[in-house]
């Protein structure tokens, strides 16, 4: 059967396809570098600091949240950044992918299906993920930038809750995708607007809430953390096809500025504000 070339998958990062919070992994390799210090929490990422996306999704807070999610950039070039994504995503986030989620994802490439990361996470580091995954391209929160300089400021909100599904909207409409024919993983009941606009929603490592819902709802739960090997994992019967070899690969629409390509990911990222990194030919 040959690919269908209106589904897709999108995976949430953070403890879905990576153990912990990558922006605190992140954090982490930020303060081993300088880039600020530990003792001052007012430096922190707000999005590394225990409760934030909690945080993010509270009314109260949101405005405040916002202005300051990103606000620790300020100052610095884009270049700087994407480096410093790289050097540490290579040395502190490597071995947290969670091998099951991983072989999910491949299932989908191997599909012939292109496979997007979506994470309220900053775009350059999901553009890195991405890219270090082999997978098509990302959605992440975006800095603004003037001449090549964060200016601390988003553009659009954090790409969380709502504010994802509707990313997720505008991408298919871009790609030429049917929501009705995608899958969608996520650990957290935050990602419920996004679970329930795809076709095959999959709870993956799910919270108490997220397991409780995908229970009532009928829909699938992988947990990979009581120690199952990613050998195990089935061909998701969804996917209506038989495993192969990589298939042919998807044509680039080209996602237009914010896009990213495979040798640099991240390096246009943060210039539009659809916050989308792209590795062409995925």
């Amino acid at each position: 059967m040959p690919p269908d070339p209106t589904a897709a998958a999108f995976f949430d990062v953070d403890n879905t396809m990576m153990v912990g919070a990558s922006i605190f992994h992140f954090a982490k390799g930020l303060a081993a570098r300088d880039f600020f210090t530990w003792r001052d929490p007012r430096a922190l990422p707000p999005l590394g600091r225990p409760g934030c996306v909690s945080a993010v999704s509270t009314p109260g807070h949101m405005a405040t949240s916002r202005e300051s999610a990103l606000a620790f950039v300020a100052g610095k070039k884009i270049e700087e950044l994407v480096a410093l994504c790289e050097e540490i995503y290579d040395e502190e986030m490597a071995g947290k992918i969670w091998s099951g989620t991983l072989a999910l994802a491949r299932l989908h490439m191997d599909a012939g299906q292109r496979v997007w990361l979506v994470t309220a996470t900053p775009v350059e580091l999901a553009g890195i993920l991405a890219d270090r995954l082999e997978r098509t391209g990302a959605l992440g929160t975006v800095a603004e930038t003037e001449d090549g300089v964060y200016t601390g400021h988003l553009v659009g909100d954090v790409l969380h809750g709502e504010a994802k599904a509707a990313a997720v909207r505008r991408l298919a409409a871009r790609e030429g995708l049917d929501l009705a024919h995608c899958s969608a993983y996520s650990d957290s009941i935050n990602d419920l607007p996004l679970l329930s606009m795809v076709g095959r929603p999959v709870a993956v490592n799910p919270d108490s809430a997220l397991r409780g819902e995908a229970k009532r709802r009928g829909w699938e739960i992988r947990d990979f953390r009581t120690g199952r090997k990613a050998a195990r994992i089935g061909i998701p019967a969804a996917l209506g096809v038989g495993r192969r070899r990589r298939g042919p690969s998807p044509p680039d629409f080209g996602f237009g500025a914010a896009t990213a390509r495979r040798t640099g990911a991240g390096r246009e990222a943060g210039r539009g504000c659809s916050g989308s990194t792209r590795a062409p030919g995925r």
